[in-house]
């Protein structure tokens, strides 16, 4: 059920994207940052529409993703960005104001919040933000401000092909998705994670097989029963949290699970 729930949160915020993009983005020429501002870009300038670039442009950078960030998480990517590109497919794009700066303000709130929330289920909407995750591996720098840096470069871009004004109108919608992505999603924050379960041999082979987190195992004892269990320990970022519960509950769903939030993490960690 936790699996159907996340899909369907993917789901939802992934239309909601599209719609932010054909409502308020595209209609007025304000673009959207990396990969997408690109198809958006190139959906204006082509007969083809930025939909269909929307999945050209991120194949190889998918490729990357699936080497570097695992299996599950490139999986729901690829079904996010197909239900945007579907969703700008087939929505028709409408000029809901003729007001750029509200434009901007509203669609980069809104596509802000839809890519925070996809990121947060464990997804993504393709290009920057994969780039933008890979990246975080090595720094804690928090994510918003990482594809804010790498979306500027469509700032540029737009500025030759249409005009300097729409490129600072730009400027302002990518910088607001960068403070929404940061408000729902936590990357940099980490999490302790203590699992006690009747079964924590396969508890512990399906977080290994799916996370690229080391686990602690050690043996206690119920004080009812006085049975031995095992207890699993690890410490994970926020936004794996999700797919940690939901790996779990499909194994155990009786697990005692305990998940608190860790001030600082020195050593071997795997940002």
């Amino acid at each position: 059920m936790s699996r159907l729930k996340n899909l369907a949160i993917l789901f939802a915020a992934s239309i909601i994207l599209g719609a932010a993009f054909n409502l308020f983005l595209i209609p007025n020429e304000v673009l959207t940052g990396g990969v997408t501002g690109l198809a958006m870009v190139f959906g204006i300038l082509t007969p083809i529409s930025a939909g269909i670039w929307l999945v050209v442009l991120n194949a190889p950078i998918f490729i990357l993703g699936w080497m570097k960030l695992g299996k599950e998480f490139i999986a729901n990517s690829i079904f996010s960005v197909v239900v945007t590109s579907i969703t700008m497919q087939y929505l028709p794009v409408t000029q809901v104001t003729e007001d750029a700066l509200l434009a901007c303000v509203f669609g980069g709130a809104i596509a802000g919040g839809s890519i925070g929330l996809i990121i947060r289920f464990y997804g993504s909407g393709g290009g920057a933000d994969i780039i933008g995750l890979l990246l975080t591996l090595k720094r804690d720098i928090p994510l918003g401000v990482l594809i804010f840096a790498i979306n500027s470069v469509v700032v540029f871009i737009s500025g030759f092909v249409f005009s300097w004004e729409l490129a600072l109108y730009t400027m302002i919608s990518i910088y607001i998705t960068g403070i929404v992505i940061d408000r729902v999603h936590t990357r940099h924050v980490k999490l302790s994670l203590m699992v006690v379960s009747d079964r924590g041999e396969e508890v512990k082979s399906e977080l290994l097989d799916n996370l690229i987190r080391g686990i602690t195992v050690m043996y206690g004892q119920s004080g009812y029963s006085n049975t031995e269990r095992k207890v699993l320990y690890t410490v994970i970022t926020r936004y794996e949290l999700a797919l940690v519960k939901s790996l779990i509950t499909s194994i155990d769903p009786k697990a005692f699970v305990s998940v608190s939030e860790t001030v600082e993490v020195i050593g071997n960690f795997r940002r």
